[in-house]
């Protein structure tokens, strides 16, 4: 087998996951050496369950059971083997041959075959779709079953992240054609993962059982008989049912708690260096946030230390850039004095706004850091004369003025992110899916453009670095810190690992 993961030599992100044991009684207990049905406390409800139209965490949270794709990060986020077993490139680098696992079979019982990948692709960059994830198959030119088990994938340029594209992300999973042409894809989705899809009722959870037809039962996965996922957005409340036993596992443990935590055998927390990051963008479609004295003087006078601290309690590392440290990709570029209100005052003076200005920070309380953040801030920018309001919206309603562009700055994260295209093309290229802060540059364009085709990957890296800098020079994000990957389970959980690049697996998890 000639297998070619993605820069293998040269992974994203180290998973440098802790175990630290915890007081409190076990959850969800079942009988010894696994099934049993497993309550997972999410911190949202899923957006939808579709996955090629979906941009909400808690929905992959979900979804990362139910589908599969062509390949998929491993352990140390290279790329290994899922529903393609093998995959080899020409020598010009423009077309890819993937060889699909044999007798897979959809959660409604239909084989698997080359035809469903094709569709999956083509469905996912069909500009009357909509997928908002149709650009990372910006450079694809044909996707061709070449017979059921065979897919030919011709891109217009080398591509060297295109194993990243297509399985860094859920969103790329292989759907069943009859599933979106019924119309019940949001409703009853069908894949070819470890779980099956039982039911949803908006604040009773969503239940998924085991797959017995899954391509891995050969290896007696999934363990589970099923996963129960409830939302539950306050995460004190979150750890609360963990510690009583009313759920067996929870994303995002509040930070302010993990000392209090240290020293129990009921409970296990993972804690691993992520490949994520928060940040803040000021719309450059209004004044004065087009100036870009405006957005340094801003980007100066924020406490980077302070934001992450009052918003993780040391949980992160804060950082001026999107890539972290653990990262082949990173590149130290910090030109931001933290707190500096003289030299903000000076930019300000500059672009004749020194008499201060209004900010609406958009923000949702769904993601809890956003409105801690965005207070921090408000208090770090009273002394320029910057009038912060706070606007604390659903999680929904914040896609929906994002889209719009009805926003002074938003606040989020990115999660999940791998090769370093992920971290900078679609949110600062100028005609980038996710560059709703309106920011363009013909210089970082060029950089992209060349750097997505670049194979080399120090020629590469020397791209990116080059990128990071204009992107931090320009404020283009205002990037606050990378955190750590945060959960907590039960210790009746075996068999489940916190991940770096933030997918909630529960294939290999058992109940004892």
């Amino acid at each position: 087998m000639k297998h070619l993961p993605l820069h293998a030599a040269v992974v994203a992100t180290l998973c440098l996951a802790t175990s630290v044991a915890m007081t409190s009684p076990p959850g969800g207990a079942s009988a010894p050496g696994g099934g049993g049905v497993l309550v997972a406390a999410q911190s949202a409800e899923p957006e939808r369950f579709d996955p090629h139209m979906t941009g909400g965490y808690s929905s992959f949270q979900v979804l990362e059971n139910i589908f599969d794709t062509l390949v998929q990060p491993g352990d140390d986020l290279t790329m290994e083997p899922a529903l393609a077993t093998e995959w080899t490139t020409s020598d010009d680098q423009l077309t890819w041959t993937f060889t699909l696992r044999e007798g897979v079979t959809f959660h409604n019982g239909r084989e698997l075959t080359a035809d469903d990948v094709v569709y999956s692709l083509e469905r996912i960059r069909d500009p009357e779709v909509g997928s908002n994830i149709a650009y990372r198959l910006d450079s694809v030119d044909t996707i061709t079953a070449i017979d059921p088990l065979t897919v030919e994938i011709a891109v217009t340029a080398p591509t060297p992240n295109l194993l990243t594209k297509l399985g860094g992300y859920k969103g790329m999973a292989i759907v069943a054609r009859e599933n979106v042409e019924d119309g019940t894809i949001d409703t009853d989705p069908i894949g070819t993962g470890p779980f099956m899809f039982e039911s949803y009722t908006a604040g009773d959870g969503v239940e998924l059982v085991s797959n017995p037809d899954y391509w891995r039962a050969d290896e007696g996965l999934p363990h589970l008989d099923g996963i129960r996922f409830i939302a539950i957005p306050d995460p004190t409340v979150r750890l609360a049912s963990l510690q009583t036993g009313e759920v067996d596992w929870i994303d995002g443990v509040p930070p302010a708690e993990l000392e209090s935590l240290e020293g129990s055998d009921e409970l296990v927390v993972g804690r691993t260096a992520g490949s994520d990051y928060h940040y803040f963008a000021l719309n450059q479609t209004r004044p004065p946030f087009d100036d870009v004295r405006v957005r340094r003087a801003i980007a100066m006078a924020v406490n980077r230390e302070e934001i992450t601290e009052a918003a993780t309690f040391g949980a992160a590392t804060a950082t001026q850039t999107a890539i972290p440290p653990s990262s082949f990709w990173y590149f130290d570029h910090a030109p931001y004095t933290a707190g500096d209100i003289d030299g903000a005052q000076a930019l300000l003076e500059e672009a004749g706004v020194a008499d201060g200005f209004e900010i609406e920070f958009l923000v949702t309380s769904d993601y809890p850091e956003t409105v801690t953040q965005a207070q921090v801030i408000a208090a770090e920018l009273e002394p320029l004369n910057i009038d912060v309001t706070i606007n604390d919206v659903d999680f929904s309603t914040w896609l929906d003025l994002e889209d719009q562009g009805e926003f002074d700055a938003f606040m989020l994260s990115w999660i999940g992110n791998i090769d370093p295209d992920e971290f900078y093309y679609s949110q600062h290229h100028s005609e980038g899916t996710f560059n709703f802060q309106g920011y363009s540059n013909p210089e970082v364009d060029e950089l992209l453009d060349a750097a997505r085709v670049e194979p080399d990957p120090d020629a590469r890296k020397a791209l990116y670095d080059e990128v990071a800098t204009i992107i931090v020079d320009d404020a283009s994000y205002i990037y606050l810190y990378n955190p750590d990957n945060i959960d907590a389970w039960s210790s009746a959980v075996t068999g489940y690992e916190t991940r770096g690049d933030n997918a909630i697996r529960f294939v290999e998890t058992e109940l004892g």
